[in-house]
């Protein structure tokens, strides 16, 4: 079967790299590009594990062909953090004990940090509301929104 080439943009590189038709971009990112941060969840989009942001937009990879990332832009877990130095919204996760497994976390994390640069200063309603599309079966979720909350004051004292 022949190969597709894909030249896309992966958290601020120029990547390219070669799939099938059928491919998802969540198993040319664990697979070939060796990113392992983004996590395979259910495979249909419900549950949020696999989250990367796509042109700025906040998408499931496993419903993503990889050939569609082509000529692109997308944020993976990976590209989070600026170096070591841990965002907000990881150091919360981390301080609130938001995690267990992990299997959900990168998914979380990245979709936190897509809904505090839509809105700096969500109300708790607001935060559940935009992670509803995140499952966890580990932790509950109050520690993982009560970790988001506290970030966006974090990130407004640091704004001040």
């Amino acid at each position: 079967m022949a190969k597709l080439r894909v030249e896309t943009t992966i958290n601020g590189e120029e990547t390219e790299f070669l799939c099938s038709g059928q491919d998802s971009l969540l198993d040319v990112l664990r697979g070939p590009l060796a990113m392992t941060g983004t996590k395979e969840g259910c495979t249909t989009g419900d549950c949020g594990a696999c989250s990367i942001v796509l042109d700025g937009r906040l998408v499931p990879s496993c419903l993503v062909l990889a050939a569609e990332a082509e000529g692109r832009v997308v944020e993976t877990i990976e590209g989070v953090a600026d170096g070591q130095k841990l965002t907000a919204v990881q150091q919360q996760f981390l301080e609130h004990g938001a995690l267990q497994c992990g299997i959900c976390t990168p998914g979380f994390i990245i979709a936190a940090e897509k809904l505090l640069e839509k809105n700096p200063d969500p109300t708790e309603e607001e935060a559940r509301y935009y992670l509803a599309g995140n499952l966890c079966r580990c932790t509950g979720y109050d520690k993982i929104i009560r970790a988001v909350l506290d970030a966006a004051a974090v990130r407004r004292e640091e704004r001040a």
